[in-house]
């Protein structure tokens, strides 16, 4: 699986870290963070709260979803609360970097350009690229895309391959933002993860269809620490492999997303 993702160009990640003032080297640790964040009490998580049902901001203005269920748990299978932080996709690596939280539950898909700077827990469900178009749409094809508009979330894997096969790139801060500008014409298509798309269709938010794309394989999304960490690595991973094993992730599945995601 983790051979067959789609993977980022130093190029571009290093833009989105540049955003940030961070260079493309990690913030070295001094020594493993974990004991710092046990006696802390407190598991700092980042996610864009942009990404429904994956990790959204409801109607009390709290985060939640899928990511922030997952972080949850696992912190307090450490023995740690929570504290969730919302930062925009594009810079969010490079706060990991200046240390702004200790790490990133936010769907992020694991690539071998990123697993430079930094390291991954996981990956905690799969997914993969899938390209979407208004129901009744003349588009049926990736061919076609060559002369429309085609929107994708600023910073995902999804601007670099769009970018990469020519098309005309809008760009925009999350998923809500990018259902809307397809839904208003906008855009002609989008590019995105297929699970959250789906499942904005099935709750029949958006009457979309999709376009077949022969080209995607499934990937993994996992959980961003800094480099350095391999305690912290450890006790994440296997909070995670518990709730795995227990029915607890199963659980937390099922609430967000409708059934198992691994």
């Amino acid at each position: 699986m983790m051979k067959s993702m789609n993977v980022l160009r130093r190029g571009f990640l290093a833009g989105s870290i540049a955003l940030m003032g961070v260079g493309l080297s990690p913030v070295a640790a001094s020594a493993d963070e974990l004991a710092e964040i046990k006696e802390r009490g407190v598991l700092k998580i980042a996610m864009s709260g942009q990404y429904p049902p994956f990790n959204f901001v409801n109607e009390e203005n709290k985060v939640v979803g899928f990511d922030p269920a997952i972080g949850t748990e696992i912190a307090k299978r450490m023995g740690l609360e929570v504290e969730i932080v919302t930062t925009a996709w594009d810079g969010i690596i490079g706060g990991l970097l200046a240390n702004k939280y200790d790490a990133v539950v936010g769907s992020m898909t694991i690539t071998e350009e990123r697993d430079k700077v930094i390291d991954f827990v996981g990956p905690y469900y799969r997914t993969k690229r899938a390209i979407f178009t208004k129901s009744g749409s003349d588009l049926t094809d990736v061919s076609q895309l060559d002369d429309v508009k085609v929107g994708v979330t600023l910073g995902e894997t999804h601007e670099e391959w769009a970018r990469a096969q020519g098309y005309n790139v809008s760009t925009y801060k999350g998923l809500p933002e990018l259902l809307l500008e397809l839904n208003n014409g906008r855009v002609d298509a989008i590019v995105n993860d297929s699970i959250p798309v789906m499942l904005a269709m099935k709750a029949g938010q958006y009457e979309l269809a999709v376009i077949d794309d022969p080209s995607a394989e499934p990937f993994g999304a996992g959980i961003a620490i800094r480099e350095g960490n391999p305690d912290l690595s450890a006790a994440m991973q296997e909070a995670l492999d518990a709730m795995m094993e227990d029915g607890t992730y199963l659980s937390i599945a099922e609430e967000w997303v409708g059934g198992d995601i691994r």
